[in-house]
């Protein structure tokens, strides 16, 4: 599982701009404004090997009792229960607070693990102004710029020495274990539940019409055909600023996590209220993710059918990234149309772990330059040479040749098509790579 990193203090001390620095993303707004920041934000974020979550927070008054401030602090609460650990930002420029104090005395009764970063210290990293935040007694103090990079990697590594990581290596053998990693993910009250205990033929979850039954992820054992399964039955991801309640805390970074360690990811979505932007985001978390995937409508035998043309339409449109991914109509209260979702599930396996030989690889690739070459930049033409799978689940192949950084996203697109046709890929993203062989004469005069 992905450790996960909270950024909490008080407004405008440069949390959304950590954030963004982290992430390397603009998903945070930034301005020289207090306040910007109201609900919690998740994004994925790389150090070396080490893969982690960051949450975003809005400005933490713990003392709030009223208004939109005591729901901001509810939400960083929720972010710091979710953390494996906190990182405290603080403003250089501006000095040690009361607010900084009440939030420091705060994170003391938790007893989570936290770091120290005072933001916006460039040109004070020796400087006498940073000792007055030792005042707060939780440990050392971490000088940083968010906004020019400067003390990032030392404070992330400072934030993840107490979690203990496995090795990539140890985790890659973790994972090999036969059994099909199911999760189920969608919106709440979308039957996921449902579904998992008609597969299972008993009542093993609990399922309420009435949306965040399920607060957890719940991992079930199952046996098909003689094909062992894992069955992650997930939280509902909710909109952002409606997961107030203390017992949902755990629900956004479950979900995320359980995606991320799934083989496939049944991404469910209600024929009653059509494809929104919560299914959109679980989606692209998926994508994002590398995570085979396979689409099923549930309650369909609920609509009418012009409300069935709408939903097919709207997977067209607002899942356009998903075209890999088998679509299915079920019901999942009537056990209708469950046989052939399977059957995908299967599939969609088989072509996340699917082991593509290298002379096949080159041979579809010299077939597809020669049937289309790549578009000549200036100068340059692209020369594709040879290709090798790079990774499984998702697939990755990767092209060797010269110029490789001028071939086209279009024609990325083209080579995608002409692989997947060749293996028969179904319900798995694909990564093409390219890399350019280094002219040794290029440093030579």
């Amino acid at each position: 599982m992905k450790p996960v990193l909270a950024l909490v203090g008080r407004p405008n001390v440069g949390k959304s701009t950590l954030f963004n620095r982290l992430t390397k993303s603009r998903d945070a707004i930034v301005a020289d404004f207090a306040g910007l920041t109201r609900d919690r934000h998740y994004g994925n974020a790389r150090q070396g090997k080490r893969e982690f979550i960051v949450i975003d927070t809005g400005g933490f008054e713990p003392t709030a009792e009223s208004g939109i401030y005591m729901e901001m602090a509810r939400q960083t609460r929720q972010a710091v229960a979710e953390a494996d650990v906190v990182i405290f930002v603080l403003d250089a420029r501006g000095g040690l607070t009361g607010q900084d104090h009440d939030i420091a005395g705060y994170l003391r009764k938790l007893g989570k693990p936290t770091v120290l970063a005072v933001n916006k210290a460039e040109g004070m990293t020796e400087g006498v102004q940073l000792t007055e935040f030792y005042e707060l007694g939780l440990g050392e103090v971490h000088p940083i710029s968010a906004a020019h990079g400067q003390g990032i990697r030392s404070l992330i590594e400072v934030a993840l020495q107490p979690l203990n990581l496995p090795d990539e290596d140890e985790e890659d053998e973790a994972q090999d274990t036969g059994v099909i990693k199911l999760a189920v993910a969608g919106r709440p009250n979308v039957g996921k539940s449902t579904l998992i205990n008609t597969w299972l033929g008993e009542e093993r979850l609990v399922a309420f019409d009435q949306p965040g039954t399920t607060r957890d992820a719940i991992s079930v054992p199952f046996e098909r055909g003689g094909q062992k399964f894992e069955l992650i039955d997930t939280a509902g991801l909710r909109r952002r600023g409606r997961v107030f309640e203390a017992i949902e805390k755990f629900s956004v970074v479950k979900t995320l996590q359980a995606i991320e360690s799934a083989n496939v990811v049944l991404l469910l979505l209600d024929a009653t209220q059509g494809v929104t932007d919560q299914d959109a985001h679980i989606a692209g978390y998926s994508l994002e993710s590398g995570r085979a995937v396979v689409v099923a409508v549930n309650k369909w035998d609920a609509v009418d059918a012009y409300q069935r043309e709408q939903v097919q339409r709207q997977i067209e449109t607002r899942l356009p990234f998903l075209k890999f991914a088998p679509v299915h109509f079920i019901s999942a209260m009537k056990r209708q149309g469950l046989g052939p979702v399977w059957t995908s599930i299967g599939q969609a396996h088989r072509s996340a772990m699917i082991k593509m030989p290298t002379p096949v690889l080159t041979r579809l690739l010299l077939e597809a330059v020669q049937f289309q070459s790549p578009q000549r930049a200036g100068m340059f033409r692209p020369k594709l040479r040879y290709a090798h799978q790079g990774g499984m689940n998702p697939p990755v192949i990767i092209v060797h040749g010269n110029s490789l950084e001028h071939v086209t996203e279009a024609y990325k697109r083209f080579l995608e098509g002409r692989f997947r046709k060749e293996f028969k890929l179904i319900g798995t993203p694909l990564r093409i790579e390219m890399k350019s062989s280094r002219n040794p004469y290029a440093d030579k005069e």
